[in-house]
């Protein structure tokens, strides 16, 4: 594995962000053009947007749509989907508390399947 200085970084980005944007200015001003692009402005007009449609169900309610996986043992590994390309990075889960534990990364739910 290469190691890069703090130079060759920069000039790594830099290069890298004058592809995504067509320019040729400097590295800094090439991130400020990218500033924007988080701004409360799309978030706020993208929700507004997905919010619309009330014939659609919200990734919230679809998540929660999905009963609590059953695990034997005391810790999940979720992926997020079968596929890797279509998950997550994966997350090592604890499943000692009673309550089902929540993946952070995609919100699926895990129990400990008890053998009583």
């Amino acid at each position: 594995m290469a190691s890069f200085g703090r130079k060759q970084g920069v000039a790594l980005a830099s290069n890298m962000l004058k592809t995504l944007t067509g320019r040729s200015s400097n590295f800094r001003s090439n991130a400020r053009s990218f500033s924007g692009v988080g701004s409360s402005e799309v978030v706020t007009s993208h929700t507004d947007k997905w919010m619309q449609d009330t014939s659609k169900k919200s990734p919230m309610e679809l998540i929660n749509e999905v009963p609590p996986i059953k695990v034997e043992g005391r810790i999940a590994a979720c992926e997020g989907d079968t596929n890797p390309a279509l998950g997550h990075p994966i997350e090592y889960i604890c499943l000692d508390l009673d309550e089902p534990a929540i993946c952070k990364y995609c919100g699926l739910r895990f129990v400990q399947d008890h053998h009583h």
